[in-house]
């Protein structure tokens, strides 16, 4: 008697681009996969609570959330948002200085945008809301009756933000970049770490193939990319691919990997987590 077909493996990403562009291939059948590949699209803060629980063997998650879900998961070595120039910008309705004690709206409490606040700012003081509601809330100044000074914008809020009335007051990447001379962690593409080592370097593998596949056939994937990018401009949704789709994306690298434990280590000293002795990335 034969073995029964591997179960489906769902894989969780965001409706973005610069994911949609990623996974395309994978979830068309495109290239091989160690077991059928199911996409289940949410918003990264919806991703990161679900990692809390390991609810999804892969799953798209910020690298800040994957810091506290390392018990469970392990970073692939592709897929993942790295760069230079691609960080969160804070923005406000004039120009700002010292965001110490001021209220800014944040797309998340476990989102490397909001680490970078810690870092820059510790004085801040973060407003939670969901990342397509923070520009809305920064033009009016306020958010459930309460002031609201600035806010971090996280995805293709980056390219849209003049349309609200809003000034740019730093680009985190670049303050990130002015540290640490490394690129930016933004995002990562995780795998359970309870599925066999055989099998989370065969879904490694396959990330990469289908980076390399819409990269060869970007208008096969358009389509895909079009169906969940909403009311995005389609110059937008393409400079949003250009931007974090890169080569950080097909492989991590030692570059990326050095910036992801400095990022790491920078949370430990500031008390966002506790020290883990468990790999950052599945092995090539």
């Amino acid at each position: 008697m034969s073995a029964p077909p591997p179960a489906a493996l769902d894989l969780g990403y965001s409706f973005c681009p610069n994911d949609t562009f990623i996974f395309y291939a994978l979830q068309a059948g495109q290239v091989i996969t160690p077991a059928p590949i199911r996409e289940v699209l949410s918003d990264v803060q919806t991703l990161n609570d679900w990692a809390a629980t390991g609810r999804l063997p892969l799953t798209k998650i910020s690298y800040r959330a994957y810091f506290g879900v390392m018990d469970r998961y392990v970073a692939l070595r592709s897929g993942g948002a790295l760069g230079r120039g691609v960080g969160p910008l804070v923005v406000a309705r004039e120009p700002l200085g010292d965001l110490n004690g001021r209220r800014v709206a944040s797309p998340g409490r476990l989102t490397t945008a909001e680490l970078l606040l810690r870092l820059a700012w510790p004085g801040a003081i973060p407003v939670h809301m969901r990342f397509d509601e923070v520009m809305p809330a920064v033009e009016r100044g306020e958010y459930g009756g309460e002031p609201l000074d600035a806010g971090l914008i996280i995805h293709e809020s980056r390219f849209t933000y003049p349309q609200h009335g809003l000034v740019r007051v730093r680009d985190m990447g670049e303050w990130w970049e002015g540290e640490t001379r490394l690129p930016l962690p933004l995002g990562a593409i995780l795998v359970r770490r309870d599925l066999p080592l055989p099998m989370q370097q065969a879904v490694q593998q396959a990330v990469r193939e289908s980076i390399a596949y819409a990269w060869a056939h970007p208008q096969e994937a358009k389509g895909y990319i079009r169906q969940h990018a909403l009311e995005m401009d389609d110059a937008v949704m393409q400079a949003h691919i250009d931007l974090y789709v890169n080569e950080f994306s097909e492989d991590v690298g030692d570059l990326g990997e050095r910036a992801v434990r400095e990022l790491h280590r920078r949370a430990i000293e500031v008390g966002a987590l506790e020290p883990s002795g468990l790999p950052l990335f599945v092995p090539r």
